[in-house]
């Protein structure tokens, strides 16, 4: 594991218990987003989902009226435990909404990972954490590996934008790696992965705040996108 990647994990482990507390409103937001995007997105009703760096499941859930089943994947002990621990308080089965700790990224891929369970999905989706994927074109690849044919894959996430002062040390404890993704970058990452049919990016109208980043007291707001593509061709990342 790189030293990135477990600066990642140590941080989302610390604050998996208070995630949505913290996030509250940007996550109320993305919610909406989301539900609102169903279509642009590809979504199959009563599909199966793929929700990479799953998190506390806002991807799952948002999603949870338009799919079948959701198989939520982290490298956060903790913000996998978070994620069932919401689905069983909802009481939504096991075969319906459940999360995996592994990464799909490591040469190879968590063992864990390679049974008919996490193939053969109808979509798969990043939900603001490709921002923290050192080598994007290789996530992408990844997960489109995962997805049936004529699959979807889409990524929600920021926008272009500048650091904020005092960010850098911020940046290397979250394992942040991008600031931001245009809409050429993001069509040669999908193109590559060979998930680029009918590729579509839209830059979205909503704006999250995030309080008290980058230092207590300030309020970072942020644009966001979302882009998708069918999957065309197997990558052989």
């Amino acid at each position: 594991m790189s030293t990135s990647t477990k600066a990642n994990q140590n941080y989302f482990n610390k604050i998996a218990a208070n995630y949505d507390q913290l996030f509250a409103k940007s996550l109320d937001a993305l919610k909406i987003e989301l539900q609102v995007q169903t279509d642009f997105i590809g979504i199959k009703k009563g599909g199966k989902l793929l929700d990479y760096a799953c998190g506390t499941g806002f991807v799952s859930i948002s999603l949870s009226d338009a799919i079948g089943q959701a198989v939520g994947v982290d490298i956060t002990e903790n913000m996998v435990d978070a994620y069932n621990a919401k689905a069983v308080s909802a009481k939504v089965p096991e075969d319906q909404r459940r999360a995996y700790l592994g990464n799909l990224l490591s040469t190879p891929p968590s063992a864990s990972l390679d049974g008919p369970l996490f193939h053969g999905f109808d979509v798969a989706g990043v939900g603001m954490g490709f921002h923290h994927f050192e080598d994007t074109a290789l996530a992408a690849a990844r997960l489109a590996g995962r997805l049936a044919a004529g699959g979807s894959l889409f990524v929600l996430d920021f926008l272009p934008h500048g650091a904020e002062p005092h960010h850098g040390g911020l940046l290397a404890e979250r394992g942040v790696h991008h600031l931001g993704f245009d809409g050429e970058k993001t069509r040669r990452i999908f193109e590559e992965a060979g998930a680029a049919g009918d590729f579509r990016y839209k830059e979205l109208d909503t704006v999250i705040e995030i309080e008290d980043m980058p230092v207590q007291g300030q309020t970072m707001r942020r644009r966001l996108f979302l882009a998708r593509g069918t999957k065309t061709a197997q990558s052989h990342m």
